[in-house]
């Protein structure tokens, strides 16, 4: 016959150790933030790196500069980049690469419409209209609504522009690139002066707008001609 103190003693070891482990809470809730920061942080720095990586990019000034410097990455870092740059442009970006049939290599999606996207890094060459006729054939049951976007870091040939003027194809050589570059940072100033506190005039307490002159761009008081103060933008 069991003894009666041994089976009760066993019967509570459960209850005991539940209580210990509620003790331990501090003990699972560092551990939970641990193992988050683990699994996020490397996430969240490989954004931070790529935002840095290509803000740098479209900063630059020239554009025969800015070219060689899209030229000269890799054809991954490249897809990457245009991923990037429609992200800017208000885009929902994917990055697919070769997961996906028929040379798509970023779907972006807007207002609920997928537009597929195929990224050609060229020093020289132009693309052919061979290449332009097989990315329009692999997506041509996919477009009713969207449309595909042939991105190239040089040119095409006049056959592919010829294929391209009726179809819902929209070649983007290396300088109409730097056009969509040019717009991502317009929009990137405007998010930034949404953010920024309004600016008041201290002379007549009007707010400041900004401005554009012939020695660059400047904050003048609302109320010109009556109110003249200006400040110069730093």
């Amino acid at each position: 016959m069991a003894d009666p103190a041994l089976t009760s003693t066993l019967q509570g070891i459960p209850g005991m150790l539940f209580k210990e482990l509620l003790n331990l809470w501090w003990f699972w809730l560092f551990f939970l933030v641990v193992y988050l920061s683990i699994e996020l942080f490397p996430v969240i720095r490989d954004r931070i790196n790529r935002d840095k990586k290509y803000s740098a990019i479209s900063k630059m000034h020239a554009d025969k500069d800015l070219l060689i410097k899209l030229r000269n990455l890799k054809p991954s870092e490249f897809e990457d980049y245009i991923a990037h740059l429609f992200s800017k442009l208000g885009f929902t970006t994917e990055l697919v690469g070769r997961s996906h049939d028929g040379g798509v290599d970023v779907i972006a999606a807007k207002n609920s419409v997928k537009h597929y996207i195929q990224c050609k890094k060229f020093i020289k060459s132009k693309v052919g209209v061979g290449s332009v006729r097989d990315f329009y054939g692999a997506l041509v049951d996919h477009l009713a609504n969207g449309k595909g976007y042939f991105i190239a870091t040089s040119g095409f040939t006049l056959e592919a522009e010829k294929f391209a003027e009726d179809k819902s194809i929209e070649l983007i050589d290396g300088h109409r690139l730097l056009e969509y570059i040019e717009l991502s940072q317009k929009e990137d100033r405007i998010e930034q002066e949404k953010k920024e506190e309004p600016k008041i005039c201290p002379q007549c307490n009007g707010s400041l707008i900004k401005r554009t002159g012939k020695y660059g761009d400047f904050y003048g008081c609302q109320n010109y001609p009556n109110c003249k103060f200006t400040q110069k933008i730093s």
